[in-house]
């Protein structure tokens, strides 16, 4: 029995490979990210006006700086400021506070029971997709044991807690004394802070009185991006003036692209990988191996099903087989919702191509690759 208890739960790199995982959900398109992250600034840099409206969007489901935000329940632990302070700032933000927002302005520690008091929290709330802590510092375990392991211990137990949960756990916390050139080592503590993070988030000025600021965004499922950002004086809002990532939608390989077009000739097939590729090369003209087109079929997965382009992988006496399929039931609404930007045809948080690529794959398949078509019975074939 404690042998078995003592194995760890493995898989190998095939099946992982096939596996249909569930994307990384975002409580800000491309930007905050399910899991731990945390936000520095320097102390009334403007941090919390900043975490405050952002809760209040995420409630509503607006969008912010021109990102769609997922509609959810909100908690703001505002631990450094008392009830009529954050009333007042609201009055400013906005006219309008959801019933989904919540607020405290007390909390245990990590020693003392704040994860409990937040799982309590989405117990009793299941839709909750934020929570945000205001500061860091304040729920920390009070000791002088400032060493790496310490710092990486304290983050552990959230980011377990948001893993848990299946929620945002944004962490607002303070910058070193000292500069560096590099905003992000700028975060208070050791790397182990920083290291355990799904995102870290950086406001910078480079002048205290200035109202303009740099907000710094990197980690594990974000690209990282630099957005100019402006304080207005009126309201109090953090406005975006620029975004190094012109348009964070990704672009879908051409072979995908190719790959789409095709599927939507052909309907259907069930055969080996090999099989596929040779048919598929044949309509794009190109000779891509089976291994290479399968890992970007995995990669672009969800993308390819937005599409409508779904596919399933399994083995049978020792070949690799593939069952993909095209289904027309989302096609009107798809084509219904394609814009142009920048000259490239995009649906909305999907990834796009090129519009005069998508023309050139869309003409349709040569007699020689619909008599291969037919030899490989696409559409009935199935395996044992």
């Amino acid at each position: 029995m404690n042998e078995t208890k003592n194995m760890l739960t493995v898989v190998d790199g095939e099946t992982l490979m096939d596996m249909k995982l569930p994307p990384t959900k975002f409580c800000v398109e491309t930007l905050l990210p399910q899991g731990i992250s945390i936000f520095g600034g320097a102390p009334k840099i403007g941090k919390s006006w900043m975490v405050l409206d952002l809760c209040v969007r995420i409630a509503k489901g607006e969008a912010i700086w021109n990102l769609s935000t997922q509609k959810g329940t909100t908690l703001y632990l505002c631990l450094e400021d008392p009830l009529n302070r954050i009333q007042q700032r609201l009055c400013m933000l906005t006219d309008e506070v959801p019933e989904n927002a919540y607020f405290a302005t007390a909390a245990g520690t990590l020693a003392d029971g704040l994860c409990e008091q937040i799982r309590n929290f989405v117990s009793e709330h299941p839709d909750t997709v934020l929570v945000a802590v205001d500061t860091f510092q304040i729920v920390r375990a009070n000791t002088t044991d400032t060493s790496y392991a310490n710092d990486y211990d304290d983050v552990r137990k959230i980011k377990q807690l948001a893993d848990e949960l299946e929620i945002s756990i944004l962490l607002v916390h303070h910058l070193r004394k000292q500069g560096d050139g590099d905003p992000l080592n700028k975060i208070s503590g050791t790397t182990g802070i920083s290291g355990a993070m799904d995102a870290i988030f950086v406001l910078d000025k480079s002048k205290r009185n200035a109202d303009t600021a740099t907000l710094v965004c990197t980690g594990r499922d974000i690209e990282y991006r630099e957005m100019e950002m402006k304080l207005s004086k009126e309201n109090c809002v953090w406005t975006l003036v620029s975004d190094s990532l012109e348009n964070p939608q990704l672009i879908l390989p051409d072979e995908m692209v190719a790959l789409t077009q095709f599927m939507k000739a052909q309907k259907s097939f069930s055969g080996t990988n090999s099989e596929f590729t040779e048919l598929f090369n044949s309509y794009y003209g190109k000779r891509l191996s089976a291994k290479s087109l399968k890992q970007m079929m995995n990669r672009w997965r969800y993308s390819l099903e937005e599409q409508s382009v779904q596919f399933t992988s399994h083995r049978s006496n020792g070949q690799r087989l593939l069952d993909i399929s095209y289904s027309s039931d989302r096609d009107e609404s798809a084509v219904s919702d394609v814009k142009i930007l920048n000259g490239k045809s995009c649906v909305p948080s999907v990834p796009c191509a090129p519009v005069s690529e998508r023309e050139a794959l869309s003409t349709g398949i040569t007699e020689s690759t619909r008599q291969q078509n037919k030899t490989a019975k696409f559409g009935d074939r199935r395996q044992m």
